[in-house]
C-alpha cells in the first residue's frame, strides 16, 4: 500500500514537517514523486519509519540512527530482535522503579522500613544498565568482564554519600575543565588539577587504579564519538584536551 505524506504521518503519529526533514537529511526518502508533486511512500518506507521510531525511542539521536539504518550491513531483522530485548531491558528499569516507589509509598505510611541504600536501589541499577547498554561492549572488550562486573558491583554497593561525593566531583571537573581549556595548556596547573580530580572520580567506580587504564579511557574519550560528544557539547574541543592533560599526568601515551 502507498501513502501520501499526510496519511502516512496520520498513520504513524508524526507531522508531515519531520517527514520532510527526514527526506531532507536523506533517513528517509520516499519512494518516488507523483505527477502532482506528492511525496509517495511504500512499504519499504513504512518499514525504515518504523526502525526510525524505535530508535528513537531508544533514545538513540538521528544522526546514529542514519548511520546505522543506511549501513550496508544493516539487518532489519536482526535490528528488530534488538529493539525488543533492549525494550525488555527499559521494562526491567521501569519495573524496578516502580517497586521502588511502592516501598517508598509503604514506608512513609508507615507499614516497613527501609534503609537509606535501598531508597536509591532503584535508581543505581538503572544506571549501571543504562551504562551497560551504551557502553558496555567497548568498556567490556577494553577491560574485561571481571573489571566491569566489579566496577558496576562498586556503584550497586555505593551508599547515599559516595554517590553524592560523585556528582559534586563531576561538577567540579566541568568547571575546572572549562577554565582550563581557556589556557590551552593542558599541562597548566589547572588541566593536571582536572585530571586529579578525574582520577578522584573514578576511584569511587574502580576497585584499583592504574595510570595504564587511566590513559586508555582518557584516549577512549577522543576515539568514541559518544563520549567526546558529551565532553564537547558546550566547548568543541574538551575531550582531546582532556584526553591530553591525563595523558601528561599520568606519564602514559595509548
Amino acid at each position: 500500500m502507498e501513502y501520501t505524506i499526510q496519511k502516512l504521518g496520520l498513520l504513524a503519529g508524526v507531522s508531515t514537517r519531520t517527514l520532510r526533514y527526514y527526506d531532507e537529511i536523506e533517513i528517509l526518502k520516499p519512494a518516488r514523486i507523483n505527477s502532482s508533486g506528492y511525496r509517495i511512500y511504500g512499504e519499504e518506507e513504512v518499514n525504515r519509519l518504523q526502525q526510525i521510531l524505535f530508535y528513537k525511542e531508544l533514545g538513540l539521536p538521528l544522526d546514529q540512527i542514519k548511520e546505522i539504518i543506511t549501513s550496508p550491513t544493516f539487518n532489519a531483522a536482526v535490528a528488530l530482535h534488538e529493539h525488543r530485548e533492549k525494550l525488555l531491558n527499559k521494562r526491567e528499569q521501569l519495573d524496578r522503579l516502580i517497586a521502588n516507589v511502592d516501598q517508598t509509598i509503604a514506608a512513609n505510611e508507615g507499614r516497613i522500613t527501609m534503609t537509606d541504600k535501598e531508597k536509591f536501589e532503584g535508581f543505581k541499577q538503572q544506571m549501571v544498565e543504562e551504562n551497560e547498554q551504551k557502553y558496555g561492549k567497548e568498556i567490556r572488550e577494553k577491560y574485561g568482564d571481571h573489571a566491569v562486573n566489579q566496577s558496576n558491583e562498586k556503584v550497586l554497593n555505593m551508599i547515599q554519600g559516595e554517590h553524592d561525593t560523585a556528582t559534586k566531583l563531576a561538577e567540579e571537573i566541568h568547571t575546572i575543565l572549562a577554565k582550563a581549556l581557556e589556557t590551552s595548556d593542558p599541562a597548566g596547573e589547572l588541566a593536571q588539577k582536572a585530571a586529579d580530580l578525574h582520577k578522584q572520580w573514578l576511584m569511587l567506580y574502580w576497585n584499583e587504579y592504574s595510570k595504564e587504564a587511566h590513559a586508555g579511557l582518557a584516549q577512549m574519550y577522543v576515539d568514541d564519538e559518544r563520549f567526546t560528544a558529551y565532553y564537547d557539547k558546550e566547548q568543541p574541543g574538551t575531550a582531546k584536551f582532556l584526553r591530553d592533560a591525563i595523558h601528561i599526568y599520568t606519564g602514559k601515551r595509548n
